[in-house]
């Protein structure tokens, strides 16, 4: 599957939600916490090829993602992405050190999950502030933030990992649990 999304950073997250709302997106998941923990080899190979391996919880359930470089976009990040369901994220955990993974990067958010027809909108609120994340294909992307008065001057390609890093609120990992 290809991912195509981009971030648009909002300034109050309750306000950002009844404009989604008023835009025509329906509510598929209240407000809920994600636990991510980023994986790589000691030698860092994945993040060195732009690869990334996460696992994500929420609640009980887990995710494991796999997402391939980004391709060159001018506007969109753009970049392959495998993810399957996991029942037991503790037991992933232990079978991804035995493949010789460490956790290198952890990270918590609140996530509200959309839907407008195919088009994924989540709001993100993190220690990196909050955002919304458009995911779908190109137009639809356009159209739904151009409804919530954005421009593709607005559009914002990087990951949490980097957005995290760049303000200051970076949590490395600490044995795969992510940090508060």
């Amino acid at each position: 599957m290809t991912e195509i999304e981009i971030k648009l950073r909002v300034a109050d997250a309750g306000k950002a939600a009844e404009k989604v709302r008023a835009a025509g997106a329906r509510l598929v998941r209240p407000r809920h916490l994600e636990d991510n923990t980023l994986y790589d080899f000691e030698d860092g190979r994945l993040a060195a090829k732009g690869q990334a391996l996460r696992v994500r919880k929420t609640g009980r359930r887990g995710l494991l993602t796999f997402k391939g470089p980004t391709v060159k976009s001018r506007s969109f990040k753009v970049r392959a992405e495998h993810e399957t369901a996991v029942k037991d994220p503790a037991e992933l955990r232990k079978t991804l050190k035995a493949l010789g993974l460490k956790p290198v990067f952890s990270y918590r958010k609140h996530r509200t999950l959309f839907l407008k027809g195919r088009l994924r909108v989540a709001l993100d609120e993190t220690k990196a502030g909050c955002f919304l994340e458009l995911e779908g294909e190109r137009h639809e992307i356009v159209r739904f933030a151009r409804a919530l008065g954005y421009e593709r001057g607005d559009f914002i390609k990087a990951d949490y990992v980097q957005l995290l890093k760049e303000a200051g609120a970076e949590s490395p990992a600490d044995g795969g649990e992510p940090a508060a």
